[in-house]
């Protein structure tokens, strides 16, 4: 029995006959009407498993997964901050992956590697934070763009009132813009640039106290 097939694939049916020379046998043609449904159900399951799997950006996301993201970065980088707490250093270099490049930018001087930027905050700590009596850091706003499930942006300023070593009142501040990303379940900054406040007493002491945000439990 020979068959003559116009196309094998049309309209969601795997086998369309367009014309035959012979009719097939009944069983035969149920047999293929039950191939040609399961294959059509495999194909749907396939698609809406890739859509399924495919990323998502921040503009599918809801405004509720969107503030969560947000609530975490924010209590991660308080805690990370808080100057009260042993090994500042080592607090502060828990924000970064533990492996693969690291971009900062400080004071004009850029660095890409995790050694890198240890050693530059290493630095800050030995020569400036270690000086400071009493500091307190205070985050005086926080900004942060979700821009997918495992991708956020967040820009920051802030202010650390201390004592100096010689009984005066100082202020130190700035303003930090860190980008992060979801890695092995942990939010981590891969590339960030700090500008600091020019060192004018008035605009130091001025750095809206009001915004202070209150520091909030580790996440």
């Amino acid at each position: 029995m020979r068959l003559r097939f116009s196309r094998l694939l049309a309209r969601g049916s795997l086998y369309t006959f367009a014309a035959m020379e012979y009719p097939l046998p009944r069983s035969t043609r149920a047999r293929l009407r039950s191939l040609s449904l399961l294959a059509g159900l495999a194909a749907v399951g396939a698609i809406g498993g890739t859509v399924a799997c495919s990323p998502r950006n921040g503009t599918e996301m809801s405004a509720a997964e969107k503030k969560a993201i947000a609530d975490t970065l924010k209590r991660l980088v308080v805690s990370a901050y808080d100057l009260s707490k042993p090994d500042p250093v080592k607090n502060l270099m828990s924000l970064y992956p533990t492996e693969g490049r690291v971009i900062s930018a400080s004071g004009g001087v850029l660095t890409t590697t995790r050694p890198e930027l240890e050693q530059g905050i290493k630095a800050f700590w030995t020569y400036v934070g270690q000086n400071m009596r009493d500091p307190h850091w205070e985050w005086t706003s926080m900004n942060v763009d979700v821009l997918a499930p495992d991708a956020a942006v967040m820009t920051s300023t802030y202010r650390v009132p201390h004592v100096t070593p010689m009984g005066m009142p100082h202020v130190i501040g700035g303003a930090w813009t860190a980008v992060f990303q979801k890695r092995g379940g942990r939010w981590v900054v891969i590339q960030e640039h700090l500008s600091d406040v020019q060192s004018n007493p008035n605009i130091q002491m001025n750095m809206n106290p009001q915004m202070n945000m209150t520091p909030q439990p580790r996440p």
